[in-house]
């Protein structure tokens, strides 16, 4: 049988310089510079004189900035060369991977318009190097569910509106309340209050009571519903600021490479018996507290406690 030490050591030699050459300073601000470059040259393109006269020089920039890409990405999969699964706990490993080698499928380099959808993907890899645009990024995520439930209850308002709506102003104003549809279409364009006015003038002429319809409906879509999809986003916001904080402060979150030259153990292989040996710690420092915080006894009482003890 052979003997992984060596090859296992190799891993671990690997991972230990990779991880000085991702961790680097420098590092990260020449891939976000790169990150950078390829969405300026991605916006030349866009230039039709500019890209018909400097095509094979914008060509060999783009197959440049894909090169210099892999290569970040092989640098980072060997950081985890000693813990190939980690790689894939973290998230932006798997966007990261996922946008490079994407350039890489047959399929992908044929389509011109998915390939350019692609590339432009590649510019929100900045969010990796930007803690501030990286919690926003994570607040948006976690805003989703409730924003699911906020355009429930916004899609049941614009519908009960539009029916009162067709039901009140079908006749009179058939280009805006003709049908159940366009009911919806102009209530949904009356929730940023533009034309709320002239809206307003033409319902007064068909009826005073419209002004108690179009008061109530700006009142609860444009105020109501659009603070507590304020409050969604700002409530996933801390969370996602408390999530980032939690992240810094702990050094063993899963996918989070050990530091440089650090031994298997740093990986978190005796983390249980650390863990034991600290709550013993602080149990004992807790009974010092308690003791501590106990009233002096009376020496008499002592006295004959130890005579009751001795006995005859």
């Amino acid at each position: 049988m052979t003997d992984p030490g060596p090859a296992g050591r190799g891993r671990m030699k690997l991972a230990a310089r990779c991880r000085v050459a991702t961790e680097a300073p420098a590092f990260g601000m020449g891939v976000f510079c790169l990150i950078l470059l390829n969405a300026a040259l991605m916006g030349a393109e866009t230039y039709s004189g500019l890209a018909g006269e400097h095509r094979l020089l914008l060509h060999t920039a783009e197959q440049a900035c894909l090169a210099l890409f892999s290569l970040e990405m092989v640098l980072r999969i060997g950081a985890f060369a000693d813990r190939p699964k980690a790689f894939f706990r973290d998230p932006w490993n798997l966007f990261d991977l996922a946008v490079v080698a994407s350039a890489f499928v047959p399929f992908v380099r044929e389509n011109t318009t998915l390939l350019r959808l692609l590339r432009l993907a590649r510019v929100l890899r900045t969010a990796r190097f930007l803690p501030h645009l990286r919690i926003l990024l994570i607040a948006v995520g976690r805003s989703l569910p409730g924003t699911a439930s906020f355009l429930f209850v916004g899609g049941l308002v614009l519908y009960v509106y539009a029916m009162v709506g067709w039901v009140c102003f079908a006749e009179s104003d058939p280009g805006h309340y003709g049908s159940v549809g366009r009911a919806m279409l102009t209530l949904f364009l009356l929730t940023t209050l533009d034309g709320l006015t002239d809206a307003v003038r033409a319902g007064l002429q068909i009826s005073r009571l419209s002004i108690l319809y179009y008061a109530s409906y700006a009142l609860l879509a444009s105020f109501v519903l659009v603070n507590v999809l304020i409050g969604v986003v700002l409530n996933s916001l801390d969370e996602a600021r408390e999530m980032e904080d939690a992240e810094r402060r702990d050094p063993k979150r899963p996918g989070s490479p050990p530091p440089a030259g650090a031994g298997p153990d740093a990986s978190g292989a005796n983390a249980p018996g650390t863990d034991v040996r600290e709550r013993i710690a602080t149990a004992r420092r807790a009974l010092d507290d308690l003791e501590a915080s106990l009233p002096a006894a009376d020496p008499r009482t002592d006295r004959r406690l130890e005579a009751s003890h001795s006995g005859p």
